[in-house]
């Protein structure tokens, strides 16, 4: 057994050995039960905070190391305005919690990168297949699992602005409808979220909860707008509001508002149309035409190398 061999076994021992030893240390009644000021604290606050959520100085949180880390997550990789907004366009939680969740879960993935690529460096230095480049794959990994996560929220984002896009304009013609019927504003979009079923009925049931809770029909239609971030969406928002300021005819805004989101449905089809027929060109260049060379010229190679022909 070589010297490397046997540091790859200690480090593979020992770290068992000591995360065994913190488990057992962590269920410990007097290690693992919370403290006797930390159980009192949330009831000798100011009333200003009920709910304990400030940490009162000198006394420990639980946590505390884990909270540290995830603050320096969340400064390595980025602010929290982009990630909040690619939240709220997927449908998830995009207030504080929220993205400390996310932050959570994608300091997750790079431990748990991080580990796979320290257990996949101590099998080659088992296996004796160890080189000096191996050294950096439990990096590679920890950053491969926290660029994944990333990039698992970005594509649901953009799925879910996708099926919002694509039912713009149905909805917007259903709202003209109901409008055209006789209906006022806020019964449409009561109608429309309870009668639909998709992601843009249910941001407009959103919409009426919130202006049944205080906000006004502009502020909650302009939060919406904003916090999803569509073009389309954007703009019929704008001339709703604009509508409703100035006391136009809404069943006609709305109509010329679907028409405009049905055009531009079928610029975006054409365009991913016209993107998709070049990459239909790929298995075509590289795999039918060179399969049909090959057919083609080796009948002649194979009768030549024969003396047929």
């Amino acid at each position: 057994m070589t010297g490397v061999n046997g540091l790859a076994i200690a480090v593979l021992l020992g770290g068992a050995f000591g995360v065994g030893v913190f488990l057992l240390v962590a269920m410990l009644p007097r290690w693992g039960a919370p403290s006797l000021e930390r159980r009192i604290a949330p009831y000798i606050r100011d009333i200003a905070d009920p709910r304990g959520l400030t940490p009162l100085p000198g006394i420990p949180t639980p946590g505390l190391l884990w909270g540290g880390l995830l603050d320096r997550a969340s400064r390595l990789a980025g602010g929290t305005d982009a990630v909040a907004g690619r939240l709220r366009r997927a449908g998830r939680a995009a207030d504080a919690q929220g993205v400390a969740a996310f932050r959570a879960r994608q300091l997750v993935w790079m431990l748990c990168g991080v580990a796979s690529g320290a257990l996949f460096t101590v099998a080659l230095v088992l296996s004796g297949r160890f080189s000096a480049p191996a050294v950096l794959m439990p990096v590679l990994c920890g950053a491969a699992g926290a660029v994944g996560c990333d990039l698992v929220l970005t594509r649901a984002a953009r799925r879910r602005a996708s099926r919002v896009e694509e039912e713009l304009p149905t909805v917007l013609e259903f709202l003209a409808l109901c409008l055209a019927a006789g209906e006022g504003i806020l019964d449409s979009l009561r109608r429309v979220g309870h009668v639909g079923a998709g992601e843009l009925t249910g941001e407009l049931r959103r919409v009426v909860l919130a202006v049944g809770t205080g906000s006004t029909l502009t502020e909650a239609l302009t939060a919406m707008a904003r916090g999803l971030d569509i073009a389309g969406l954007t703009r019929a928002v704008d001339h709703i509001v604009a509508a409703l300021d100035r006391g136009a005819p809404l069943a006609h805004v709305l109509q010329a508002q679907a028409a405009d989101a049905r055009e531009q449905a079928k610029r975006g089809l054409i365009e991913s149309a016209g993107r998709k027929e070049i990459l239909m060109l790929l298995p075509l260049v590289f795999l039918i035409l060179p399969l049909s060379v090959v057919f083609a010229v080796y009948p002649g190679v194979f009768m030549l190398r024969l003396g047929i022909g």
